[in-house]
């Protein structure tokens, strides 16, 4: 996970950006490591602390004349339209009993169903 934050580190009071770094060995014994989030930062060497080293330059190189800042955007709405009607029948005194009939009406629909795949098992174990 890359973490774009600058973090103050408890020995000095400089800052400090940490990132998640892929290093692979690759076929040809050599390694390669890139920087997560940021495919075109890459680096290469013939050890593993070579490729960090050699990306640590890099990424060094390159914020040199750059800064890191946080982008906030607003989240996008969406016109959902149940929204427009949920809980517009929350103080309706009758509410309480249309739920207790919905409910009856789902236990007797599920009753049904139940008793017809009960059937379908026992005409598929008589064939």
């Amino acid at each position: 996970m890359i973490n774009f934050t600058p973090s103050t580190s408890s020995d000095t009071d400089t800052s400090k950006l940490s990132y998640g770094v892929l290093v692979e060995h690759e076929q040809d014994g050599r390694f390669s490591a890139v920087v997560l989030g940021l495919s075109d930062c890459k680096s290469s060497g013939k050890t593993e602390n070579e490729a960090l080293e050699n990306l640590q330059q890099l990424l060094q190189k390159r914020l040199q004349n750059s800064k890191i800042v946080a982008l906030e955007i607003d989240f996008p709405q969406t016109d959902n339209p149940w929204m427009k009607v949920a809980g517009m029948y929350k103080d309706n005194p009758l509410f309480d009993e249309v739920l207790a009939e919905i409910e009856a009406e789902r236990r007797k629909v599920d009753a049904e169903m139940e008793e017809y795949y009960r059937q379908i098992d026992v005409e598929s174990e008589v064939k």
